[in-house]
């Protein structure tokens, strides 16, 4: 998932997202988070006719599955809270 939807999802500004992670990098390897490439990004773009998301400078952060679990940890939205105890208590379910 891009940093943008992740942001909409978890009820964050994207910045501020991307703050968070910049604050915490040692906690998104590259298999948990990685940044497109200007191909990618080019290409990215070139699929949304419209843009929703004003057509940043910067290339979006993609992130994982286990991303996504991360980012959950450490953002302090109420949104990324709740996913975060989800993502908690389906590991115990499934470990049961």
């Amino acid at each position: 998932m891009l940093d943008f939807d992740l942001a909409e999802m978890y009820e964050e500004e994207t910045k501020r997202l991307k703050e968070s992670v910049k604050r915490n990098n040692k906690r998104f390897p590259n298999d948990f988070m990685f940044i497109l490439t200007q191909k990618e990004f080019q290409n990215l773009r070139s699929q949304f006719a419209t843009s929703s998301w004003g057509g940043s400078r910067y290339a979006p952060s993609a992130f994982t599955e286990q991303g996504v679990a991360m980012l959950s940890s450490i953002l302090n939205s109420e949104k990324a809270i709740e996913v975060n105890i989800a993502i908690i208590r389906t590991f115990v379910l499934v470990k049961e």
